[in-house]
């Protein structure tokens, strides 16, 4: 396997505009010859492009347009021959999420795989769990699937409210306190936020229930479970709170370790560096890409 290092000095060897490319080209195809499947590579470069206060470019989530690099890669590929979705991801909106995978059920079926060569978080978990089966590294991470509404972590929102309602029962003074608190929120938000939640759990407790767990003695069980623990807003630090491979196993998730394929492992990772070190080039800030030449990019 290629260090991110030696990718570099192959990109330098190559010279042209087009090096980039061509080197994640070559190593989406080696992994795609590994498999013997179709192989797609969804990546945001949100961990290299951001702003000096911290601020992830709002292209580097999962967004509608996305929907145009997933046509423009999904295009002449055979289908019988299932997906493995190669994704890094910071997420993004739900519903822009929902279509894509609604839109890969149609193209595959519910012959997907989802590897997470580092990160998929938020909506980039609910698509994962849309898939038939994860894989994951020792330094992988899934994440929270609590919807953010307008910027606000809705649970969050929705645990202040109940918090509120305990505490003025006890000290009916604080009303005034808590009456200063949701003044910032516009009218029918903490309705917003109900709505996303709900919908949000519905969504992915009906994913796992007819695709990863439905050969489960009680699928809708399983599902619920797994779902609970991906939603525990209390027994998380942050939205950006990191699952690693153990505790996905412990929610029941059909987890792979990539670790016990030698070879798949140094395919994985040479696709994952060739994305890192293309980011660390170019402006390009998500990069959706197949073996065959399709390459669809958000610049900055």
């Amino acid at each position: 396997m290629p260090t991110w290092n030696e990718i570099n000095n192959e990109i330098d060897a190559i010279g042209t505009p087009e090096a980039c490319d061509q080197t994640r080209k070559k190593y989406i195809s080696q992994l795609e010859a590994k498999v013997e499947r179709n192989v797609i590579a969804y990546y945001s470069g949100y961990l290299q492009k951001r702003s000096a206060d911290g601020r992830v470019h709002p292209e580097s989530a999962i967004t509608d347009l996305d929907m145009n690099g997933l046509m423009a890669v999904v295009h002449n590929l055979d289908r019988s021959k299932g997906l493995d979705l190669v994704i890094h991801t910071p997420g993004g909106g739900v519903e822009a999420g929902r279509a894509m995978v609604e839109y890969l059920f149609k193209m595959f079926g519910r012959d997907i795989r989802v590897i997470v060569p580092h990160m998929a978080m938020s909506v980039g978990t609910m698509i994962a769990c849309a898939s038939k089966e994860i894989i994951l590294g020792k330094h992988s991470c899934l994440g929270p699937t609590d919807p953010q509404v307008r910027g606000h972590p809705a649970m969050g929102v929705l645990a202040e409210v109940e918090r509120a309602i305990f505490e003025i029962k006890r000290e009916p003074m604080k009303q005034l306190l808590y009456q200063q608190v949701f003044a910032k929120y516009p009218p029918a938000f903490i309705l917003d936020c109900e709505r996303s939640v709900e919908h949000s759990r519905a969504m992915v407790v009906s994913w796992l229930t007819t695709g990863m767990f439905k050969d489960e003695a009680d699928p809708q069980k399983h599902a619920e479970t797994a779902v609970a623990a991906l939603m525990d807003y209390e027994g998380t630090a942050e939205h950006s709170h990191h699952f690693f491979i153990d505790q996905c196993l412990g929610m029941g998730l059909n987890v792979k370790a990539l670790e016990d394929d030698q070879e798949l492992q140094e395919e994985v990772l040479s696709v994952h560096h060739s994305f890192v070190a293309t980011f660390a080039r170019m402006s390009a800030i998500k990069i959706i890409q197949n073996a065959n030449g399709g390459i669809w990019t958000v610049g900055a």
